[in-house]
């Protein structure tokens, strides 16, 4: 699971793409020239779906929470955005009929007596969303349609979009979508209100973390929004308000975005995979749309064959593993169709958000970022441990295997305190990365046992959830934070304060668990999955594992103070769950598991080494593991852990990692 390399026989290379080019693309083989192939291949999948007139694209698929007309507004805005990247990124020299297209969507869409006619802008309406691509589109395309548009289009478009003047939208980056649709509005001499648009700028200050990152509106809510949404819209901003942007503030946000690529450079593996982690996944390659952002607003710390690297990996990771479809679609999913990675307003055209990875066409086909060599991406050339306090994550990565591992002891996506919610399997596991995605079924507990630490009940069938993520600190190699555990059916809380060391693709979690006497404790790994078949899954006295025959990745536990059981040995012994249908990697998931048959009823010492790799250099077998890690607990309750190549961590006793 190295860093790929050029292929010319790769029989996962679609047809419709140029050859790879090994000389300035010797990572990925991929250039300017597959971009576009790959853009058109998209637009082209969606015209069996279009409306009569063009004003909408009514995909299969399952209906968002909007319903079907605003799927099909959602259908033509989020591909004009890829319309307009491939429209303006060649200077209006594209396929036969594109400017055309959209520019007929345009007539027909806000017609208000036409069969075609889009849904009002109204409070906090999905319409809002995708208000804003048609804005950014439009003003992209300016030259090519907005300009020779009919006068009485044009009113028509500005009366429609100004459905934004006045409205409320979601306290979240919503607010940026009435931001920039505003603005645009402002650039052609239509009605706005200069006060929403500082009002939302504005609001983003509320929201920043520090290093890069903002949470998505009150709360703890990091996730791939951040750069999506956060970073990517005060950009595009600047881009429509031109000189009527304020300096100092573009400067500010110019800072915060290359702070922020600094670190986002690492959620990517060698396969081009980004990190399985937050909503809205289904958007997938928009992973690199702020890598983008960062070479339009040369506001980037990476070098430009670096930032094409990571951007044409993502891309061309997903088109392995056949994205899009026979139909030349993006379904609701990962790789395949899959509901539980998507949301209630989720709809068919939802996917084509992915439009953002795109932005770099707008960049010119002479720029360093097309022209310049490729670079490795961090992860492809030395192992890495990012410490990230804002999120509260802990990133660590390895070279030989390719895989980004995020330990997540900060961001859980709920409400502010006192409101609660329910747990997402996407916010509430220990442990995200590249090579997995968490068990996510349709149907039962929104929280499996991967990555995850549990109290259960008597018989074994409910489990506590993690619910709000209380940090505790994060830095250097730990991270730590509290939760408050409810056993189902009891109401009562008890407290799991944990802190992860992580080195190499280990990681040790520390648990310091309350629990009534006799509770059952259960400890989950990380859930592999597979397409083909059941994965090999083994289990011990105080240990379990899943492997992945064909590329040998294999997640293990093991024990390594406190698991005490009723084993020969004295160890409870592992087990290994066996799921079908509940994993976006494949059909077939399989995670290893420990259990404490017995809380003995005060606070109670849990350590487990927690590890997932592909390395044959630095095997996962538990019996060498066991050997070679170990615990021990100084007189004072610091816990010191021993990696299995003789790397020593303590952690001190009580709370936090500092």
């Amino acid at each position: 699971m190295t860093a790929p390399h050029v292929s010319l026989t790769d029989p996962t290379h679609p047809s419709f793409l140029p050859p790879p080019d090994p000389v300035r693309s010797p990572v990925t083989g991929w250039t300017r020239a597959h971009w576009e192939a790959m853009a058109d291949q998209l637009l082209d999948g969606l015209l069996p779906y279009a409306s009569r007139n063009l004003a909408q694209y009514r995909l299969p698929g399952r209906p968002g929470h909007a319903g079907s007309w605003s799927d099909g507004l959602e259908g033509y805005a989020r591909s004009f955005l890829l319309a307009a990247c491939r429209i303006a990124g060649s200077g209006g020299r594209v396929p036969p009929g594109l400017i055309e297209r959209y520019a007929a969507g345009l007539t027909a869409g806000t017609d208000p007596e036409g069969a075609e006619r889009w849904p009002p802008i109204a409070d906090r309406a999905q319409p809002m969303v995708e208000a804003a691509s048609i804005a950014i589109a439009l003003h992209e395309t300016r030259p090519w349609i907005w300009d020779r548009l009919d006068d009485a289009v044009r009113q028509r478009v500005a009366a429609w979009l100004g459905g934004f003047v006045g409205a409320r939208a979601n306290d979240s980056n919503w607010r940026l979508f009435q931001v920039v649709t505003e603005e645009f509005l402002a650039s052609v001499g239509a009605p706005h209100s200069r006060a929403e648009i500082d009002s939302g700028l504005a609001r983003l200050e509320d929201w920043y973390r520090g290093d890069g990152w903002y949470t998505d509106g009150d709360g703890r809510k990091f996730d791939y929004y951040n750069g999506w949404a956060l970073h990517l819209y005060p950009i595009l901003w600047a881009r429509i308000a031109g000189p009527r942007a304020d300096p100092a503030l573009t400067e500010i946000h110019r800072a915060r975005l290359r702070a922020f690529l600094g670190t986002h450079q690492y959620f990517f593996g060698s396969d081009g995979a980004p990190v399985h982690q937050g909503r809205s996944l289904t958007y997938r390659y928009a992973t690199a749309a702020p890598l983008w952002a960062g070479a339009l607003a040369d506001a980037t710390p990476l070098p430009p064959g670096r930032t094409r690297r990571l951007a044409s990996g993502a891309l061309k990771h997903f088109t392995e593993h056949g994205v899009p479809d026979e139909r030349g679609l993006l379904s609701l999913g990962w790789y395949r169709p899959f509901l539980p990675v998507t949301q209630r307003y989720s709809g068919p055209a939802s996917p084509y958000w992915a439009s953002k990875a795109f932005l770099g066409l707008l960049l010119p086909a002479e720029h360093p970022v097309w022209t310049a060599p490729e670079e490795p991406g961090p992860v492809d050339t030395a192992d890495a441990c990012l410490a990230l306090p804002a999120p509260g994550w802990l990133l660590h990565s390895t070279a030989a295997d390719g895989i980004v591992r995020l330990v997540n002891h900060g961001s859980d996506r709920l409400p502010p305190p006192p409101a609660e919610a329910e747990d997402s399997p996407h916010y509430a596991k220990f442990a995200y990365s590249t090579a997995t995605a968490p068990d996510t079924p349709a149907d039962g507990p929104a929280t499996g046992p991967d990555s995850h630490i549990a109290l259960l009940t008597a018989d074994g069938t409910a489990a506590s959830s993690r619910g709000r993520i209380h940090p505790l600190g994060t830095e250097s190699r730990r991270a730590a934070s509290w939760h408050r555990a409810v056993l189902p059916g009891s109401g009562e809380g008890h407290r799991i304060e944990t802190t992860s060391v992580v080195h190499g693709p280990w990681e040790v979690r520390v648990h310091r668990v309350e629990g009534p006497p006799g509770a059952v404790v259960r400890e989950g790994g990380w859930a592999l999955a597979d397409g083909s078949g059941p994965l090999t899954g083994a289990a011990g006295p105080g240990w379990a594992l899943a492997r992945r025959e064909a590329d040998g990745l294999t997640s293990a536990v093991v024990a390594l103070y406190g698991w005490e059981g009723p084993g020969a040995d004295g160890l409870s012994p592992g087990a290994v769950a066996q799921v079908r249908g509940a994993n976006a990697y494949g059909e077939y998931s399989a995670t290893p598991c420990l259990r404490l048959s017995a809380h003995p009823g005060r606070p109670h010492l849990l350590v487990t080494l927690v590890v997932l790799g592909a390395d044959p250099a630095r095997p996962c077998d538990p019996e060498a593991l066991r050997a070679r890690a170990a615990t021990r607990v100084t007189p004072e309750g610091a816990v010191v852990v021993r990696f299995p190549d003789g790397t020593e961590e303590e952690v001190p006793a009580g709370a936090g990692s500092g």
